[in-house]
């Protein structure tokens, strides 16, 4: 009994610790798209970005620009790994009971509601845009964990992996918002063929066949026959994990965590990166202060910053005050104050919510900003809370240290 649950604590440390160095490499990978955007050489980061790329598929040409690439396609891979995490934290991890799911799902719910209603009321007024509602929505995982990491173990595990629960339950609540609030139109005839393949899929999934290549080969069907219905491509990657099985035969590795596994690294080491990249080129000396004091700008940076933090907080707050949930064991209020600013560094998601809400508008642009600096601003405050309540936990061992008080 003892041996599961101690590969599942390796299983947790090891994703973390993945994700912590994706966050380093994605920071490095925005810090150079915004240099390289605002240096005499803009025109060839510009270049790379609409790059044209030529394909083929089922006897269509395809004409597709490098930025399409790397948001729809490669993106796509990065939300079958997050339908696979939201499987398996269902299944088997953090997510799997109601006691372990019920604080960071309430938490969620608060973090993903009160950013987008602080959203929507600043873009009431003349010249907002009240698609963007969702862009303040999210928490980026690699971009927390990493700054989380810097404390080492200073920072109780069980906030780690209430971070990740919650950061995950995001996700899930962007897919739905994805799936349902930036579609423009659909296909029924491609609809119909992508339900008839994941209905496919199922019925493998119930013979227990477990073999990879059964499903991986049709999600490529599968993620074009969900493109071209007009729903956003990414989501075939989440219906595709649904599919994939959790259960392996008889001393068989469970196919779900062996492909999880695999890409994990390749995702947030790789995709990722590239993503940021791609996405966080922003020409700084090109904003005036009216775009910077735009709502859709202001709406995305208020959204992170504080209704982020406020969400978090306060539900969590009042669900350990009427004793629905228990706060992470070992962690102070202070500490998960820090914790619940943090969410608020939403980039990833909250960068690819944006180009889908606005395309390659100027609102585009301004939501960027927006995100940046709410992002920016969250993870250097919750970095001095983190430290300043390191160093109350060492003021408080010393004082009750009888070596020290005898020196005294």
């Amino acid at each position: 009994m003892k041996i599961p649950k101690l590969r599942k604590i390796r299983a947790v440390v090891n994703y973390i610790r993945v994700e912590a160095m994706s966050g380093v490499v994605l920071i490095a990978a925005a810090l150079i798209a915004v240099l390289w955007k605002n240096s005499p050489l803009a025109e060839i980061y510009d270049a790379i970005i609409h790059y044209h790329l030529n394909l083929n598929f089922l006897g269509s040409a395809y004409d597709l620009t490098a930025h399409f690439f790397v948001n729809d396609i490669l993106m796509a891979i990065f939300f079958l790994v997050v339908g696979m995490e939201i499987k398996r934290e269902v299944l088997s991890g953090e997510l799997s009971s109601a006691k372990k799911a019920v604080l960071p799902a309430i938490a969620a719910i608060g973090g993903v509601a009160v950013p987008a209603i602080i959203y929507v009321l600043i873009n009431r007024q003349a010249g907002g845009e009240m698609r963007g509602w969702a862009i303040p929505t999210a928490t980026d995982i690699a971009f927390s964990l990493a700054i989380v990491s810097l404390f080492g173990n200073r920072i109780p595990f069980s906030l780690r992996v209430f971070l990740t629960a919650l950061a995950i339950i995001d996700d899930l609540m962007a897919v739905l918002a994805i799936a349902f609030f930036y579609t423009a139109s659909i296909s029924v005839m491609h609809l119909a063929f992508a339900g008839i393949l994941l209905a496919g899929l199922v019925v493998l999934n119930r013979m227990r066949v477990t073999h990879l290549a059964f499903y991986l080969i049709p999600g490529i069907l599968l993620f074009y026959f969900v493109y071209k219905s007009g729903i956003h491509a990414t989501i075939a990657g989440v219906l595709l994990a649904m599919v994939i099985p959790m259960r392996g035969k008889e001393n068989q590795e469970s196919p779900l965590v062996s492909l999880e596994n695999a890409l994990h690294p390749w995702v947030a080491n790789g995709i990722l990166p590239v993503f940021a990249f791609f996405n966080s080129g922003i020409a700084l000396g090109s904003f005036t202060g009216a775009m910077v004091m735009h709502p859709v700008t202001i709406g995305c940076f208020a959204g992170l910053f504080f209704g982020k933090q406020i969400g978090v907080m306060v539900v969590t707050w009042i669900a350990v005050r009427f004793k629905v949930a228990d706060l992470p064991s070992g962690a102070t209020w202070l500490q998960f104050y820090a914790l619940s600013i943090l969410t608020g560094l939403g980039f990833t998601m909250s960068l690819f919510i944006g180009a889908l809400a606005f395309g390659r508008s100027e609102s585009a642009e301004l939501a960027k900003f927006g995100v940046m600096a709410g992002s920016l601003l969250s993870a250097l405050v919750a970095i001095a809370i983190f430290a300043v309540s390191q160093n109350k936990s060492k003021s408080n061992e010393d004082s009750t240290d009888p070596g020290a008080m005898q020196a005294t």
